[in-house]
């Protein structure tokens, strides 16, 4: 904890810095300036449901009104809610991890339950939430005009490394 308040009080030392920020957001960001919506599982919320949820009103107020350009659904290796799933695991202690991950839609897919990397579950359910990010109808209705592209990451803790899924079909690949 420290070390975030230590950086915090850095921010009145570097006013010049900070001054843009309270002049609006943008949507055009730099590496460690950017919009994002961080779910367990990297689940997309359904839009059908009628409840409205933190990840709708997110998804919706980055397209609707920041304009941004991409949106990146990212996976990662080592994934514990995806690996949950996979495995079928007693979320019994956690009830409203379990009744999130009720929102994955199709289980990860993956041949074995061995892996913990889970790198195939993992890469599938991206692709399932793209699809998912994609019956939002402020992003169906925007994807009409070319704007946002929608991209598929998977991010390899282990290596560093991340891999994108090209459009159309074929597997993930090298950034």
């Amino acid at each position: 904890m420290q070390p975030l308040i230590d950086n915090a009080r850095l921010f009145g030392h570097r006013p010049e810095r900070f001054a843009r920020l309270a002049e609006g957001q943008s949507n055009y960001a730099r590496p460690g300036e950017l919009f994002e919506l961080r779910t367990a599982g990297h689940v997309v919320p359904p839009h059908a449901t009628a409840t409205p949820t933190a990840g709708k009103a997110t998804i919706e107020y980055a397209v609707q009104v920041l304009s941004v350009r991409h949106v990146v659904v990212c996976g990662h290796s080592h994934c514990g809610p995806d690996g949950a799933v996979v495995r079928r695991n007693d979320l019994a202690a956690v009830p409203a991890v379990r009744d999130w991950l009720v929102h994955t839609a199709d289980e990860p897919r993956c041949s074995g339950t061995s892996d913990p990397m889970v790198a195939e579950a993992v890469q599938n359910h991206v692709l399932t939430q793209l699809e998912r990010l994609r019956a939002h109808p402020c992003i169906e209705r925007r994807l009409e005009a070319g704007v946002p592209q929608l991209h598929g990451w998977y991010y390899e803790v282990h290596r560093g490394s991340v891999r994108e899924h090209p459009a159309g079909p074929g597997t993930f690949e090298m950034l």
